[in-house]
């Protein structure tokens, strides 16, 4: 009986061992997987999502000002014109 128990203990210990490999396998597998689409992802260019929201904001702020300053624009062309008008005579 003692023996029988030996070998269940030897082929737990061997069944351990193996999950033990597989999940370091696993893992090693994950690592070197994360790797390659990390250097297939730099090889695209493309920009990290920090760059992409810096990016935004400023194109937004550029949208802002570019609007401000079509309106005063608009505003000092319409003050030109009223300038360059023919005064009417009465």
């Amino acid at each position: 009986m003692q023996t029988s128990n030996s070998i269940l203990n030897d082929m737990a210990k061997v069944a351990s061992g193996a999950v033990s490999a597989v999940t370091g396998l696993k893992g090693d597998a994950e690592n070197m997987l994360r790797r390659q689409v990390e250097c297939v992802l730099a090889d695209l260019e493309l920009v990290t999502r920090d760059e992409f929201d810096a990016v935004k904001a400023l194109a937004a702020n550029a949208r802002a000002e570019q609007e401000k300053l079509e309106v005063r624009v608009k505003k000092l062309e319409a003050q030109l014109k009223a300038k360059k008008a023919p005064a009417k005579k009465a």
